[in-house]
């Protein structure tokens, strides 16, 4: 079998990151800005993902890339495991009512085969009780954006500085306990509420290629990984042979 280039080693061209679980492509599109070429993988149908993709099981596929060798076609992997296992909302309002389902904590066994890559990496889990390092938290006031959407990322193989959280500017709008609170942020989840509209929702996130609600809440804002790829680019630069 013929091995794939390690385009890590050919200058001029972008280094390839995998986006699994990628969803609508909130994190993918943040990297590609940042300067990376992205594929994606999702067990979903996405046709709203801006770049290549992989429809099928996220784990199932890092394993095969890297039974096969073909991982070395990359530089860089970031893993949004779903989250709502251990997600705020999951195991404290959902859970405190009983609403909700058992679901699978895939953070453990993404990371197992993250590390067996050799790869830097990152992992990304909202706040709640995922079980992962808070090596890095960013924040939608951090970016001028018209969310909160607290995210932790865990960095495998790597490190970047931690910008300090920036004061929010006042409440997110919305009904809380039946009582109606304005505030500079739309709620990025669910329905009804006073919940925004999806034009609202876009704008706030600032994504504008998809108008799929479910594809919006679940979304990373691409300003967070726009940040994270551009370090994680500085980092990657001796290897690429290119300057920082």
């Amino acid at each position: 079998m013929t091995q794939p280039p390690d385009i890590r080693r050919v200058r001029g061209q972008r280094p390839r990151l995998l986006d699994l679980f990628c969803c609508a492509g909130g994190a993918g599109v943040g990297y590609a800005r940042a300067g990376f070429a992205v594929d994606g993988c999702d067990i979903a149908d996405r046709p709203n993902y801006p770049f290549p993709r992989h429809q099928g099981d996220a784990l199932a596929y890092l394993a095969h890339l890297i039974a096969t060798g073909e991982i070395r076609r990359y530089a860089f992997v970031h893993a949004s495991p779903p989250c709502q296992h251990g997600c705020a909302l999951t195991v404290g309002t959902n859970a405190s009512q009983g609403w909700g389902r058992a679901h699978v904590d895939l953070v453990v066994p993404t990371r197992e085969l993250l590390d067996a890559t050799g790869l830097p990496y990152v992992i990304e889990q909202p706040n709640g009780r995922a079980k992962i390092r808070k090596d890095l938290t960013l924040c939608g006031e951090m970016f001028g954006l018209g969310v909160i959407r607290h995210r932790n990322f865990e960095l495998g193989g790597w490190s970047i500085e931690r910008p300090a959280h920036v004061r929010h500017r006042g409440r997110v709008r919305g009904y809380r306990h039946g009582q109606y609170f304005d505030g500079p942020y739309v709620a990025a989840y669910g329905n009804g509420g006073g919940k925004p509209s999806v034009p609202e929702l876009q704008e706030a996130m600032g994504i504008d290629w998809t108008d799929v609600r479910e594809e919006l809440t679940e979304a990373i804002p691409p300003a967070y990984t726009e940040h994270i790829g551009r370090d994680a680019l500085a980092m990657l630069a001796p290897a690429l042979g290119v300057a920082a």
